[in-house]
């Protein structure tokens, strides 16, 4: 057997550009680009059920008004999905009820992002939240470096919430290439002790316009020293933007991942990622 193995598990009609995704009793959050819901997939019964994140919501919105919902995390009973702030339309977080998926409210993180590429020298062109967070106290926000500096920059922000009394830090990290293409950040979620991310190739030198896939990474930070642990390459052609824990043991660690296919088609392929321990601890 492989140490690493990816395989694609099932097909969401319904879902498309799919770019973040929880998994939590035999069910997936799902969240997409393009799209003014969440979904919600449960994976016994094939249901899916969609609820509003804005007024008005559409499963395809015109790129130039879409807010361009990025990433998504969860702790305790509150969910956070942000926008990725590539534009001036796109600096809102939506909270929810994790349970009910009911709308608490929508904060405008203008003056945080302003905040965020001031502090890490970031330009406005270079900035691009795609993964984010969240342990109760800590927010980390991960800015794909696909803009023309490339610059993969993990913020670190101290604060029950992001909108006052905040400690923020950055630190800077350059990732693998991929046919001569850097990767750059796409999605991050924490397993124990470690930051596990996800990172793809993408010949493009814009946050805004998509260019030509050139294969995916996933990796891991160690939280304790803040240094990228390990690198693995997982596709040549796939754009996964969602990274999800799956199951774990002492042999191997799965994840449940997506991939944005930057079109308008309502499907979206879910694929397991399985991973030797052994693998991790080279």
């Amino acid at each position: 057997m492989e140490k690493l193995q990816l395989e694609s598990l099932f097909k969401i009609n319904g879902i498309g550009s799919a770019s973040g995704l929880i998994y939590k009793n035999n069910s997936l959050l799902i969240i997409g680009d393009n799209s003014g819901f969440l979904y919600e997939y449960q994976i016994d019964s094939k249901d899916l059920k969609r609820h509003p994140l804005i007024e008005n919501p559409t499963e395809n919105i015109l790129k130039k008004d879409k807010p361009d919902y990025e990433a998504i995390t969860n702790f305790s009973e509150d969910l956070y999905i942000f926008g990725s702030g590539s534009t001036n339309m796109r600096n809102s977080m939506v909270h929810l009820n994790a349970s009910s998926k009911k709308v608490i409210g929508i904060n405008n993180l203008s003056e945080l992002y302003a905040a965020m590429q001031d502090l890490a020298k970031v330009n406005a062109e270079d900035f691009n939240l795609e993964g984010a967070i969240y342990n109760g106290k800590t927010w980390f926000l991960f800015n794909r470096g696909n803009g023309v500096a490339n610059r993969n920059v993990l913020f670190i922000i101290e604060g029950e919430n992001l909108q006052d009394k905040l400690s923020i830090r950055s630190i800077d990290y350059i990732l693998p290439e991929l046919q001569g293409i850097r990767t750059s950040f796409t999605d991050a979620i924490i397993v124990d002790s470690i930051i596990y991310f996800l990172a793809t190739a993408e010949d493009t030198a814009s946050t805004y316009d998509d260019g030509e896939v050139l294969g995916s990474i996933i990796g891991g930070i160690d939280l304790k020293t803040m240094q990228i642990s390990f690198t693995e390459k997982i596709s040549d052609s796939h754009k996964f933007e969602g990274l999800t824990l799956y199951s774990q043991s002492t042999e191997k660690i799965e994840f449940l991942l997506c991939e944005d296919t930057d079109t308008e088609v309502l499907e979206t392929y879910i694929y397991k990622l399985s991973i030797d321990i052994e693998l991790l601890q080279k």
